[in-house]
C-alpha cells in the first residue's frame, strides 16, 4: 500500500523568479557569448495562410533591400543577401557581446503548384521581408465530379 502525503501549507515564493536566480548562479559558468560578429546566418521566417494565398516573413533588420536578392527555379523560392557588420576601426567601438545575425544569408523554400509565381510581390518594412505568394485561381486543385 502506497502512503501519499499531502503538504496543505501554503508555498513560499522566493521575491524573484526562478530563471533569474539561476540565471544569476550559472553566469559565472557559462561560455562568454560570441565577441566577432558571425560570417553568415539564417534569418528568422513566419509562413501564414489565407483564402488568398501565403505569405512569408523574413525577419532581417538592418539589411537593405538593396542587398537582398530573391530568385525562383524549379519550384523553390530563395532569399539571400547579406548584412554587413560594422566596419572596425580606431574610433569604431568594440564588440562586446553579439547576438544578432551578420554575414550572407539564404533561405529556400519549396513553394506548391498552386502558388502564382508571376504575381509574388515583396515589400521590406521595418526590418521585415513581407512575400505574398498569391494562389494560382486558374489552377484547379480540389474537383468534385457529379454523376450523372
Amino acid at each position: 500500500m502506497a502512503t501519499l502525503l499531502y503538504n496543505n501549507l501554503p508555498t513560499l515564493r522566493p521575491t524573484r523568479a526562478l530563471n533569474s536566480v539561476l540565471n544569476e548562479m550559472l553566469r559565472e559558468t557559462l561560455p562568454t557569448a560570441q565577441k566577432q560578429p558571425s560570417k553568415a546566418f539564417v534569418p528568422q521566417a513566419d509562413v501564414l495562410e489565407s483564402a488568398q494565398g501565403f505569405e512569408l516573413h523574413l525577419m532581417l533588420p538592418g539589411v537593405p533591400k538593396e542587398a537582398i536578392k530573391i530568385d525562383f527555379q524549379e519550384g523553390q523560392l530563395t532569399v539571400s543577401g547579406e548584412r554587413k557588420a560594422p566596419e572596425a576601426s580606431e574610433e569604431a567601438p568594440t564588440f562586446r557581446r553579439v547576438e544578432s545575425g551578420y554575414g550572407s544569408f539564404s533561405r529556400t523554400f519549396r513553394l506548391p503548384d498552386t502558388v502564382d509565381v508571376t504575381a509574388i510581390d515583396a515589400q521590406l518594412v521595418d526590418g521585415v521581408l513581407r512575400l505574398t505568394l498569391p494562389f494560382d485561381s486558374k489552377k484547379v486543385t480540389k474537383h468534385q465530379i457529379e454523376i450523372h
